[in-house]
C-alpha cells in the first residue's frame, strides 16, 4: 500500500499556567499514511455492539505512540482499535469522533 494521505496523530498533554492550573494542551503530529475501506462483515459485528466504525488508516508501527485521536481532512477520529499487520505496519480502526458532525 502506497501511504498518498496525511493524517494528524493528537497527542494530549497536561500543562499549567503561571498560577498552577492545569491547562489541556493537543500537539498534532502530521504522518503519511493509507486508507482502507471497512469490510462489510467488520462493519455489521460492530454495528451489532453499537459500533460504528467508518475507515482504516494503515500507517507505520513505530510512528504510533497509542494517540486516541486523529484527524484526517479536517475531520477528527475517535481509535476504536489496532491492528499489527506485520512488523512495520499497523492499522488503526476508526470512528467519527462524537460531537464532530
Amino acid at each position: 500500500m502506497t501511504y498518498d494521505y496525511e493524517l494528524k496523530l493528537i497527542q494530549k498533554d497536561t500543562d499549567y499556567d503561571e498560577i498552577g492550573n492545569p491547562i489541556s494542551v493537543e500537539n498534532k503530529v502530521p504522518i503519511l499514511c493509507g486508507k482502507k475501506s471497512i469490510g462489510r462483515t467488520e462493519f455489521y459485528n460492530a454495528a451489532a455492539n453499537d459500533l460504528k466504525p467508518v475507515i482504516i488508516f494503515e500507517i507505520h508501527g513505530y510512528e504510533y505512540n497509542g494517540e486516541t485521536e486523529v484527524e484526517f481532512e479536517g475531520k477528527r477520529y475517535t481509535v476504536m482499535k489496532t491492528y499489527e499487520v506485520d512488523f512495520e505496519t499497523l492499522e488503526l480502526t476508526c470512528e467519527v469522533k462524537r460531537g464532530n458532525g
